[in-house]
C-alpha cells in the first residue's frame, strides 16, 4: 500500500524530494535531544501547498499516517513518527516574501527558519517579537504549531500574537487560506487561532503572515545574581511591570557554572541564581533600569551593558544553556508553566525529587520568568530513571498549580498527562475538532491525545 502510494507522491512532488534511504529515515525519526525515536517508510518535501494538499489526499485515502515535520527542534516528541508513517517535511516551503514597512508584516512559508524571517525584518529597520535558542534552525510553521513562546514573549507575547493570517493544507486534501489587509477583521471564525498551537493535529500550515514592530533605538541590559530563588521571583515581578521591559531571563547558578568549566563563558555576576533583565524603547532606559535595580534584594553589584557589545556578552551566558543542557548526554526535559508564588518551593521539591530517583543527575532550570515559563532539564538521567522520575515530576508540577505544557507544546511525550491540565469536557471537545477535520485520524497521530 505504501509503495503505491510513494508512487503518485514521487510523481506529484518530484523524485528527488522522496526518500525511502533507510539512513535519511533513521536520522529524521530521532526527536531534537535524541532520546526518543520512531520509525518511518519515507521522507516526502512538497514544494507547495498543493503540493502539500495532493500529499495528504494521496495518504488519506490509502490510510498512511502522516507525520509533519518542520525544523525537527520540538522537545515533546512532536516530530517522532510511531506507525511507520510518512514523513511530510516543510523545508522547501521557505520563501520570504517583501517586508510590508507601512503595515508591519511579512508573509513568509513554514519551512522558513527564526533566522531568516529575523533578517528580513531587520533589514527594513523592524523586528520579528519572537527568538529562540534554536532560531537557526527552528521555522515559523513548527513555531506557530506549538505556540512558541522564546526570549522575548515578555513584551510581544507568544507565537499566536504574531499570526496575523495563514495558509493550511487541510487533511482531506483542500486548502485554507486566511488572509486579510486590514487590521481589524471580524468574520466568522477566527481560523489561525484555532491551528496555532494545534500541534499539526488539524492540518499543515504552509505559510504565515507575520506581524513585525518598531525596533527600539536604544536598549539597556543588565544580570542581577542572587541567592535566594524566592527574592529573584520579587524582583521579576517589579520588572515584569515595567515600560518597556524586552526580557525577563532567569538562569541557574548551576548551569553558569557549567558554561564556565566546560565553554569557557564566565559568569558576568555570581550566585546561585541569576536574573537578566533588559528594557528597550525610543528613549534611553538606563535611568529608569537603575532604579529598578535599586529596589532589588540582590547579593552584590549588577553587571549593566549599555553598548551592544557589552549586553552581548551578557546574553551570552543564557545563550551558552542549550550547550550546557547537552553536555551529558540528551537530557531529560521538563517545559512547564507555574504560578510565580510557587516557583521557588517547586525549584526545591523538584530538586529533592530529583536527588531520590537519579541521585548522580544534575538539575539545571532556566526560563522566562515574568510568565512563570520555566525550563527544567535533568542531566545525567538515563532511561530506566527515567520511567519513574517522569510520572513523579508530572504529578509535582500538577499538585504546583502548574500546566503540562507552557510553550513547547504536549507532543507525545506528554499526552497522557493532558487531564492534568484540561478537563475531561475540555478534552472531548479538542477531540471533537479533531474528528471533525481529520475522521480517520492520520495526521500526527501520535501528537496530543493519548
Amino acid at each position: 500500500m505504501v509503495s503505491s502510494v510513494l508512487q503518485k507522491v514521487s510523481s506529484l512532488v518530484g523524485p528527488s524530494h522522496v526518500s525511502t534511504d533507510p539512513d535519511v529515515l533513521a536520522g529524521r525519526s530521532v526527536d531534537h535531544t535524541g532520546r526518543y525515536r520512531g520509525r518511518a517508510s519515507a521522507l516526502v518535501r512538497p514544494g507547495s501547498a498543493g503540493e502539500v494538499a495532493e500529499v495528504l489526499r494521496l495518504c488519506r485515502d490509502a490510510g498512511t499516517h502522516v507525520t509533519i515535520q518542520g525544523g525537527r527542534t520540538s522537545l515533546v516528541a512532536g516530530t517522532v513518527p510511531e506507525h511507520d508513517d510518512i514523513l511530510l517535511s516543510t523545508e522547501r516551503l521557505c520563501a520570504i516574501g517583501e517586508v510590508d514597512t507601512i503595515e508591519r508584516r511579512v508573509e513568509a512559508g513554514a519551512g522558513a527558519t527564526l533566522a531568516a524571517v529575523q533578517r528580513a525584518a531587520a533589514a527594513a529597520g523592524l523586528v520579528f517579537g519572537v527568538d529562540l535558542a534554536a532560531r537557526d534552525t527552528a521555522t515559523v510553521g513548527g513555531m506557530a504549531s506549538t505556540n512558541a513562546g522564546g526570549l522575548r514573549t515578555v513584551r510581544y507575547g507568544n507565537m499566536g500574537n504574531q499570526v496575523i493570517g495563514l495558509d493550511v493544507a487541510l487533511p482531506d486534501g483542500s486548502v485554507v487560506r486566511r488572509h486579510s489587509r486590514v487590521r481589524a477583521d471580524n468574520t466568522g471564525y477566527d481560523l489561525p487561532a484555532l491551528f496555532v498551537g494545534a500541534e499539526g493535529t488539524l492540518g499543515v500550515i504552509t505559510a504565515l503572515d507575520l506581524r513585525l514592530h518598531s525596533n527600539p533605538a536604544h536598549r539597556v541590559t543588565a544580570v542581577c545574581g542572587f541567592d535566594d530563588l524566592g527574592a529573584l521571583v520579587d524582583a521579576g515581578r517589579l520588572f515584569r511591570d515595567l515600560d518597556g521591559i524586552a526580557a525577563l531571563e532567569l538562569i541557574d547558578g548551576r548551569a553558569c557554572a557549567l558554561a564556565d568549566e566546560h565553554l569557557g563563558v564566565a559568569p558576568a555576576v555570581r550566585g546561585d541564581w541569576l536574573l537578566l533583565v533588559e528594557l528597550a524603547s525610543d528613549h534611553d532606559q538606563s535611568e529608569r533600569l537603575a532604579d529598578a535595580l535599586e529596589g532589588v534584594r540582590a547579593s552584590g553589584e549588577p553587571a549593566v551593558g549599555v553598548d551592544l557589545a557589552a549586553q552581548q556578552r551578557l546574553w551570552r551566558i543564557r545563550e551558552s544553556i542549550a550547550e550546557v543542557v547537552g553536555l551529558f548526554g540528551p537530557p531529560l526535559k521538563f517545559d512547564v508553566s507555574l504560578p510565580l508564588s510557587v516557583i521557588a518551593a517547586f525549584a526545591r521539591d523538584a530538586a529533592a525529587l530529583i536527588q531520590r530517583h537519579a541521585a548522580d543527575a544534575i538539575a539545571v532550570l532556566f526560563g522566562h520568568i515574568g510568565e512563570g515559563n520555566l525550563h527544567l532539564n535533568v542531566l545525567r538521567c538515563n532511561d530506566e530513571q527515567e520511567r519513574d522520575l517522569y510520572a513523579a515530576m508530572m504529578d509535582l508540577i500538577a499538585d504546583s498549580g502548574g500546566n503540562v505544557s507552557s510553550e513547547h507544546g504536549v507532543g507525545s511525550r506528554k499526552r497522557r498527562y493532558l487531564g492534568m491540565s484540561r478537563d475531561d469536557a475540555d478534552i472531548a471537545a479538542m477531540r471533537t475538532l479533531k474528528t471533525a477535520f481529520d475522521p480517520t485520524g492520520y495526521l500526527n497521530a501520535a501528537v496530543l491525545f493519548d
